[in-house]
């Protein structure tokens, strides 16, 4: 038979999507050396992980920077350090991702720095900036002015970008991270065009582009979604996608060209869903999920990025990022999946289920719209509560089994693992020095530029903010001028202010049938007693700037469901902060979750405030992604338990968390 002549095939093979692997950390001479090695063996894209100082707008040397400076990706504190990031990298030639959001317009400015120095016109730089703010309010934490002022940064990018970097996706709507808090496939699609849906609106209303132009903004306009592992369900979330943003795009914005209405998306499968528990089956999760957004050919990934199996663990090494760019290369070059044309169409099954998942989006979508928007969504709390909840419903499948996890809640008798024997070294490890380093660095940055210029630079963005103005260009002056990341955004925090964002606590579900709550609230209830109190009273805190807020989430809803009074003030506190909350709050137990690597720093700040405070007694619990033998320096600190995520089982830990304030008041 020759296979070549087969009728089903494509005339000619498809072009394989952009292959990235998500990639940042300790510094940026690190990060570039990274690249390099990566695009080596094959990568196609570069996708930037910045750290959270930077995505937060503060320099290294502030306060809350303290333990987290590149940790979960690199620092980018001036122009200096962006040219670092990509010295010798062409950026006319190479598609650059940077997952930045808050200060996406600062970054981008850096870039349009450096691309200026290399002689790269604008016009030909290709790449994306995250730049949606919505979903930090509602999963990851890393937002820093109001909603409306945020909106306004975003809708300033595009119509710079529309002028002067026409292939350049200044917006790229962001559903990820919305699966990761909680959102079913339907609040996904939902809530995520309700955010396109917003800076759609934005860009439309602040009169910077022309009504005809339109369909130029919304070809420029991606997405970032994420695949879990029911890879069936999430090709029809695709494709549902698809159909509604067509829709909306051409009812809603009049664009009647069907190409600019296009979905256009990228993706990193889920790394939320990976467990420390038998890390190797992560492995086939990974796979399955890229599967998920590469079958269907009509609604295939342009880009796609996958993490590797130890992202449980820790930061992975450049070996676990190549696995990962293997499975990619692995799919798009041996097997025949781009030989052919989409192999869902026709499907029954396929399109029952994209109308299921159509008509329920439509219903989210049509909420939010009436509740006046995506802003008074997330400043009434609607949005968050929803996904706090979800996510409570998704856990207590899992708790109970009717969501099988297998490795954690089934089959969970396991061989010794070769892959994690290296213990501690299996995972990337970042030097402690870098942090000096990075200080260092930025105040001498500071020491050697012309201050006077600083200061007109940051003037103008000032009195910019306060007015209508397109930011792009003051934003601009500051990076010639050499302003830092800190400083471009504390000049806007004068104008625009702060913002802490509504937890979601008070709409979440509680705990529902769970057998074992029964007997907990009972110890809950006569410890209180005990103790001579009315309630036990539960302190959870987010140290430094982890915004991950979902697993504190769950617990504060939990533990208040077995009868704790819960103190929860939201993400992105200092170690005073919390220590004067438990002070002044008379807490029994002080919870922090720390999911960024920096529990080193963060808790023994805390641990030493309360000592320094008169209450040693109070103790104190962590929660986070440890390796062991921090686990071990922690409790040699004085910390009374660590829980890791190979801990699922939220009851049990409650029950814990009151066998833990019992023994620190020697109650039997």
């Amino acid at each position: 038979m020759d296979e070549t002549a087969f009728p089903g095939r494509l005339p000619e093979r498809d072009r394989p999507w952009v292959m990235r692997t998500y990639a940042g950390h300790s510094s940026a001479t690190a990060t570039n050396a990274l690249f390099r090695r990566n695009l080596a063996k094959g990568q196609t894209g570069l996708s930037v992980a910045f750290d959270l100082p930077t995505q937060t707008g503060y320099d290294p040397d502030h306060e809350l920077a303290s333990g987290e400076v590149g940790r979960v990706g690199v620092p980018v504190a001036h122009l200096d350090d962006m040219r670092a990031l990509f010295d010798g990298i062409p950026l006319a030639e190479m598609n650059t991702s940077m997952t930045i959001n808050a200060p996406a317009m600062w970054l981008l400015a850096l870039y349009a720095g450096v691309a200026s120095e290399q002689d790269a016109e604008l016009t030909r730089c290709a790449g994306t900036t995250q730049n949606d703010i919505i979903k930090e309010y509602l999963s990851r934490g890393t937002y820093i002015f109001p909603p409306a002022a945020s909106l306004r940064l975003t809708a300033d990018v595009v119509a710079y970008t529309l002028r002067e970097m026409p292939r350049w996706n200044p917006v790229n709507i962001c559903s990820y991270h919305l699966q990761e808090a909680g959102a079913t496939p339907v609040q996904e699609v939902g809530f995520a065009l309700a955010t396109a849906v917003a800076v759609l609106d934005a860009v439309r209303d602040a009169g910077q582009v022309p009504a005809e132009r339109m369909g130029d903004v919304v070809q420029r306009v991606s997405f970032f979604v994420n695949a879990g592992v029911r890879f069936v369900e999430e090709i029809a979330k695709m494709r549902a996608f698809g159909v509604l943003w067509d829709e909306i795009t051409r009812d809603r914005y009049g664009v009647s060209e069907a190409r600019q209405r296009r979905f256009r998306y990228g993706v990193q499968v889920n790394s939320l869903g990976l467990t420390e528990a038998q890390p190797e089956n992560n492995i086939q999760r990974i796979v399955l999920e890229m599967l998920g957004v590469t079958m269907s050919r009509d609604a295939r990934a342009r880009a796609v990025q996958l993490p590797a199996w130890n992202e449980a663990l820790g930061l992975p090494r450049p070996w676990d990022q190549q696995w990962s760019l293997r499975m990619q290369q692995v799919l798009a070059y041996e097997s025949d999946l781009l030989e052919y044309p989409d192999l869902f169409a026709g499907s029954h099954v396929m399109t029952a289920l994209v109308d299921e998942i159509v008509t329920g989006a439509r219903v989210e979508l049509d909420k939010v719209l009436e509740l006046g928007g995506v802003v008074a969504a997330v400043e009434t709390g609607y949005l968050k509560s929803a996904l706090v909840a979800s996510l409570a419903s998704r856990r207590r499948r899992m708790e109970s089994g009717a969501d099988v996890v297998v490795g954690v809640n089934r089959y969970a008798e396991t061989e010794p693992s070769p892959l994690t024997a290296a213990g501690a070294d299996a995972v990337e490890q970042v030097d402690p020095a870098v942090e000096a380093a990075a200080v260092d660095r930025v105040r001498r940055w500071r020491a050697d530029r012309d201050g006077a210029a600083v200061d007109a630079a940051l003037a103008r963005l000032r009195a910019d903010a306060a007015s209508t103005a397109n930011l792009m260009p003051a934003t601009l002056d500051c990076v010639r001028a050499g302003v830092t990341t800190g400083e471009w955004a504390g000049a806007l925090r004068q104008v625009f202010g702060e913002y802490r964002a509504p937890t979601g606590l008070a709409g979440a579900a509680g705990s529902g049938g769970d057998p074992g709550l029964a007997a907990v609230r009972e110890r809950v209830t006569a410890t209180a007693r005990e103790l001579g109190s009315g309630r036990l009273r539960l302190l959870v805190g987010k140290p430094g700037l982890d915004g991950h807020s979902n697993g504190a989430e769950q617990i504060a809803v939990r533990a208040r469901d077995a009868g704790f009074e819960v103190v929860y003030q939201g993400i992105r506190l200092t170690a005073a902060q919390i220590v004067a909350a438990a002070v002044e709050e008379d807490v029994d137990l002080v919870g922090l979750s720390v999911l960024s690597g920096s529990h080193l720093a963060a808790v023994p700040a805390v641990l030493d405030g309360l000592r320094a405070a008169g209450r040693a007694d109070l103790p104190v619990v962590v929660g986070g992604i440890i390796p062991a033998g921090d686990a071990d320096t922690l409790r040699a600190a004085g910390v009374a338990r660590v829980f890791t995520p190979k801990d699922f089982a939220l009851t049990d830990i409650i029950d814990d968390l009151v066998t833990v304030i019992r023994r620190a008041n020697d109650l039997p």
